[in-house]
């Protein structure tokens, strides 16, 4: 397993934030609207908001990201994971996990909440490893690509 560094969000960072969720998207599924906007917007639309964002950092490449988003007090969603293809398969991701679940403990939050799709089984299979449960989906979710939405109580 390599040596990742888990880095937090400066906008010198912003573009490698989009060009690694649209690259994800586009394999994927398809860059919607909403995701537009977090991306190429994600300082007004995460951080000012009181949301965070994270980066992999292996030697000096950028290799993964993921966002908390505020929802309300001590409620956040994980959004905007990914890992760059060539650094997949090397636990990147659930090593932002772990970082994302120690960091909602650590500010006492009360919940994170994530919308993925059921296509996507080896992230569902993950999410649940560390927790996470199956919650029903609001009528009209954030993301036409969201079919489960879950969530993990924060002890």
């Amino acid at each position: 397993m390599k040596t990742i560094e888990i880095i937090p969000f400066t906008s010198h960072y912003a573009k490698d934030f989009a060009r690694l969720n649209v690259e994800w998207l586009e394999k994927y599924f398809v860059v919607e609207p909403h995701d537009e906007d977090l991306l190429q917007r994600c300082e007004e639309t995460i951080i000012n908001k009181g949301g965070y964002i994270f980066f992999a950092k292996v030697d000096n490449t950028i290799a993964g990201t993921f966002s908390l988003i505020k929802s309300s007090d001590g409620i956040y969603e994980l959004g905007k994971m990914a890992v760059s293809p060539e650094f997949q398969g090397q636990n990147i991701g659930q090593q932002l996990l772990v970082y994302c679940i120690e960091l909602a403990k650590k500010n006492r939050w009360k919940k994170i909440i994530l919308y993925s799709n059921r296509k996507l089984e080896n992230a569902i299979y993950i999410y649940k490893k560390y927790g996470f449960v199956e919650i029903p989906l609001e009528a009209n979710p954030p993301y036409q690509r969201g079919n489960i939405k879950m969530e993990l109580a924060i002890d």
